[in-house]
């Protein structure tokens, strides 16, 4: 029998996907990823050996998620159409990458997952799983196999004594893991229909949130968030602080319609409040610290990383490369933003860096004014000269 490492989620898909393979011929091995989901990973481990697997690996990834992947975004500035900082696309190179792993480790053939052939995470598993290890046979039984709805897997699943959870269907598709949470189908798909209070799990509803601001102080340490309000926390340990106080403030919603990798246009729900701090206040502390020509420089590269980061191209080559200049760029992003988090909003109310290019002798319009406004006058002929 062939080896096969499944990416394993312990939900219908991946349940009906065990024995499925397994009547292919295949030997499964069922491969579960913790990036901060919340699932109850020794009850899916017995499903998955009782469904046929012959064996399970459960690995803990969250701390190389936020150091890896989730830090290395932020210091990019990478959010996707200027709004998705990219929960759900960090975290699959992460486990395609451990998955590719597993599968050397096992001395598999093959390595399978349970997307549709509709969305972006066929893509960022595939394309991973080819570029780190190209010799792997790729299987994608959602998008061939013979079931067309839900009914058709449940019926699938009783008749072959598989375990799952046949509860009554929520009419979203969520996704989430320690940095966010993402949100689709049902009402949803209305463009023009308001998002129900029901759909949010991670923020309070901002018109029921306190009456009176929280205010808020991030250290940074070269572009990585390191304190807050002057406690040192770890890094995993830090992301949860911000969810749950940016969260508790209704701050980090995002309602848009992206275009996916796949060519269609998608209404898609977030809730990242820690993401929506972090990104804030990083931007706020690089207006500070770097140079004009850096900053606008560093504008466009953010924009590419995300994309490349949405795309599913993590471990290229430009990618990486692109790493090396921002690291670079991120030598002198250290200090400290303080924020006001209210009902929803998140609004940087000030900041302060070692590393300031800001001169208030030189900005002031009071007495401490020493700029020179005589030189304004060459400066300004010189400037338009050419034109």
């Amino acid at each position: 029998m062939k080896k096969v490492v499944l990416a394993y989620s312990g939900g219908l898909d991946t349940s009906c996907l065990i024995r499925w393979l397994k009547d292919k011929s295949y030997d499964v091995i069922a491969y579960m990823a913790d990036v901060g989901q919340g699932s109850d990973f020794k009850t899916y481990e017995k499903r998955a050996l009782m469904t046929g697997a012959s064996k399970v690996y459960i690995l803990d990834l969250k701390k190389e998620f936020v150091e890896d992947y989730v830090f290395p975004a932020l210091k990019a500035g990478a959010v996707y159409e200027h709004k998705y900082y990219l929960a759900t696309a960090l975290s699959r190179p992460l486990i395609a990458k451990h998955q590719v792993k597993v599968a050397q480790k096992e001395k598999a053939t093959a390595i399978a997952h349970g997307c549709t052939g509709k969305g972006n995470d066929q893509v960022r598993f595939e394309v991973t799983a080819k570029i780190l290890a190209p010799q792997l046979e790729l299987l994608a039984p959602l998008r061939t196999w013979e079931f067309k709805t839900r009914e058709q897997e449940i019926d699938y699943a009783k008749r072959n004594n598989i375990p799952i959870d046949v509860s009554k269907k929520s009419p979203y598709s969520t996704d989430i893991n320690l940095f966010g949470r993402s949100i689709e189908c049902g009402v949803l798909e209305d463009p023009w229909q308001e998002p129900p209070q029901e759909i949010y799990v991670m923020t309070e509803n901002p018109l029921k949130c306190p009456n009176k601001p929280t205010y808020i102080e991030v250290e940074f340490e070269k572009g990585i968030p390191v304190k807050i309000d002057d406690t040192k926390y770890e890094s995993v340990a830090l992301i949860n602080q911000l969810n749950a106080i940016g969260g508790a403030n209704g701050v980090g919603r995002v309602d848009m319609v992206e275009n996916r990798l796949v060519g269609i246009k998608s209404r898609e729900i977030y809730e990242n409040p820690a993401g929506t701090i972090m990104h804030t206040a990083h931007r706020e502390l690089e207006a500070l610290v770097l140079d004009r020509e850096t900053l606008h420089y560093k504008h466009q590269i953010s924009y590419r990383y995300a994309e490349m980061t949405y795309y599913g191209l993590w471990e290229t080559p430009l990618k990486h490369q692109m790493d090396a200049m921002v690291q670079k760029m991120q030598e002198r992003v250290t200090g400290t933003v303080r924020l006001k988090l209210y009902k929803g909003s998140c609004e940087v109310v000030g900041r302060k860096s070692p590393y300031s290019r800001y001169n208030e002798e030189l900005a002031t319009y009071g007495d401490k004014d020493k700029f020179d406004q005589k030189l304004a006058e060459g400066f300004i002929r010189l400037w338009g000269m050419p034109y």
